[in-house]
């Protein structure tokens, strides 16, 4: 199984080399590819049914109940101006960990495990600043395929910015 040898890869690779590595789990949002600090990620669970508040903006799909922490919901489709996600059992929830709160990424699949050498990373070109591209902290391409690096510090205020019609509950907004 590709899992198996992954780990295997990153337990036998030399210390010096994994000191310069950044690693980042990779998922699909379609066709495109983004990837997110493995440090953050604290869970990755199927999809199931969130729960929506009134009064929120349009990528906050709604809120979890995750062993009894609520964890909001954000759909990084919908963040990203492509329409909601239709989402199916097939779909995962990426829990990540921004500053003292837990939030959950909606996204189709998860896709490897990618390290790389942070020197590899690129600035993200500005054709138009809708806001959207502060959600981003940069592009990396691994094995032929472009990734873009999702800024989890920013990430909601981006999507803020790009305009969605309604504010960000202060209480999901890192400070």
């Amino acid at each position: 199984m590709q899992t198996t040898s992954l780990a295997s890869n990153l337990t036998t690779r030399d210390t010096s080399s994994a000191a310069r590595q950044t690693e980042m789990v990779s998922f699909a949002i379609g066709d495109e590819q983004y990837g997110v600090d493995i440090m953050a990620v604290r869970e990755i669970k199927e999809w199931s049914t969130v729960t929506r508040l009134p009064e929120q903006p349009d990528y906050v799909r709604g809120v979890l109940n995750l062993r009894g922490a609520i964890i909001p919901i954000i759909d990084l489709r919908c963040g990203f101006g492509l329409g909601h996600t239709d989402a199916t059992p097939t779909h995962i929830i990426i829990i990540v960990q921004i500053e003292d709160r837990q939030v959950g990424l909606l996204a189709d699949r998860v896709l490897d495990i990618v390290a790389f050498e942070p020197g590899k990373v690129q600035k993200v070109p500005t054709v138009a600043n809708d806001g959207r591209s502060g959600a981003l902290s940069g592009l990396v391409t691994v094995e032929g395929a472009m990734i873009g690096l999702i800024d989890l510090a920013n990430l909601l205020s981006a999507f803020e910015a790009a305009g969605n019609r309604s504010a960000v509950p202060a209480d999901i907004v890192a400070e």
